[in-house]
């Protein structure tokens, strides 16, 4: 007997959103896409600014993203043409006092052995405390017994001062948007596990040629409408309610209602939880860290020697840049403009054309360039809630409620990942199949 086609709805157009919608019109369900905001995308979405599209952060993809990048060749993402993709590399401007480390294309983990005998800026004992981290970390199998924080895990690898501030910390804060003194070391490992511990390619930086929204929110949008989905942008959903036939109904914001036989909450955790209040679930609460984006335009041309720099911050000092993206050798259209980005930024109490004449300041100072200091003109973009803190032990919800019919999905719910974009599209997909499960016949 064939299997009865259900009605789902998935409230949110973020990236968990768009992927249990994939993932539910593959399963041949009806699928119906609510989100509340004009566009898709969430907080990884692209924005306009002065006739271009940007995006609201600056975002890298691992090559060990594989279920992000299989759902975008689902849709019909080009990969090769949507990324730029980069060996593992830390390096710094040649006057910042950093490193250079990159790692070649060899088989893992050949790969970061020969990338560590030839870093630069580096010392014999800084080195030898990073092969013995590698090593050490792949003999426990990237597993803790009990979790702390990356700079006690540092610490008891007896990494050095060097060590954290050029490499540790700085990938520790772009992976988990937490800082090392507060994040999670056992996330950490599951991060480190699956790039540095993983295949060559694996460890792969994808950097994207295309907007966050073109990157596959849109396209996943195309790909269930082609299947007969709704998908409807400026549609906040009011409540959700189960009636007698344990159907679920929802109100939109318009007093209008629709009723369906699942649905998949995919908002951030806060709405989550006001359209959870008729079930009488409540999520853990979670605290919450900000990425702010610095968009400085100079002049067509104006082009670094590499599409990106790892930047050494120093908040005394106002050099507050932590990486820096040449967006002209990623996007046509963009020449000059470059994108700095302060993940889990300390409160710098600058107006915006302080903080934007601060960061061209630490450009022109670290590339030795004095035109980098003044920009034509610039843009500041603060997610203040871009990822949920990545604190140790950190109790996440699962996706399923408990309840036929209802799940969740979102970066915050349980998983290896920390608040990415894998984490959330393998959020999505579970959901979907969650969903499914519960709704069997």
């Amino acid at each position: 007997m064939a299997k009865r086609v259900k009605k789902i709805a998935v409230i949110g157009g973020g990236w968990a959103g768009c992927a249990a919608a994939v993932t539910l019109t593959q399963n041949g369900h009806q699928v119906s896409l609510f989100e509340s905001a004009k566009t898709l995308g969430g907080r990884a979405r692209g924005v306009e600014i002065n006739g271009l599209t940007i995006d609201n952060g600056q975002h890298i993809l691992l090559g060990a993203y594989q279920q992000s990048l299989k759902l975008m060749k689902t849709v019909g993402v080009d990969l090769n043409a949507a990324f730029l993709r980069l060996p593992l590399q830390m390096i710094y401007p040649e006057h910042d006092n950093g490193m250079h480390f990159v790692a070649p294309r060899l088989p893992a983990p050949l790969h970061l052995l020969m990338a560590l005998w030839r870093a630069t800026g580096l010392r014999r004992e800084d080195k030898l405390a990073l092969a013995r981290f590698s090593s050490t970390t792949r003999w426990m199998g990237w597993q803790l017994n009990t979790d702390c924080t990356v700079t006690e895990l540092l610490q008891r690898f007896d990494q050095t001062d060097r060590l954290c501030r050029l490499m540790w910390n700085p990938l520790c804060i772009a992976a988990l948007n937490t800082p090392a003194e507060r994040a999670s070391a056992q996330v950490f490992l599951n991060v480190l596990r699956d790039s540095l511990g993983a295949s060559r390619a694996a460890s792969d930086m994808l950097l994207p040629r295309l907007n966050l929204s073109a990157l596959f929110p849109q396209k996943a949008a195309e790909f269930i409408q082609s299947h007969g989905a709704e998908v409807a942008c400026s549609s906040a959903i009011k409540t959700i309610r189960k009636d007698d036939a344990s159907r679920w109904i929802m109100e939109s914001a318009q007093q209008q209602e629709q009723t369906f036989d699942g649905v998949i909450i995919a908002t951030d955790a806060t709405n989550a939880q006001r359209l959870l209040s008729n079930t009488g679930l409540t999520l853990p609460s979670l605290t919450y860290e900000a990425i702010t984006s610095c968009y400085l335009q100079y002049a067509a041309g104006t082009r670094l020697p590499r599409p990106m720099y790892a930047l050494s911050d120093n908040p005394q000092q106002q050099r507050w840049g932590q990486y820096v993206f040449d967006r002209g050798q990623l996007h046509d259209d963009q020449s000059g403009l470059f994108a700095i980005v302060i993940s889990a930024p300390e409160n710098h109490q600058q107006d915006h054309l302080s903080l934007a004449n601060s960061i061209a300041s630490q450009l022109a100072d670290s590339f030795r360039r004095t035109e980098l200091a003044s920009p034509q003109w610039h843009q500041i973009i603060t997610e203040k809630r871009a990822t949920f803190s990545c604190t140790p032990a950190l109790q996440r919800p699962p996706n399923s409620t408990g309840i036929p019919g209802l799940t969740l999905a979102g970066d915050y719910t349980q998983g290896d990942y920390p608040a990415t974009l894998e984490g959330a599209i393998r959020s999505g997909i579970h959901a979907a199949t969650e969903v499914i499960s519960s709704l069997h016949d």
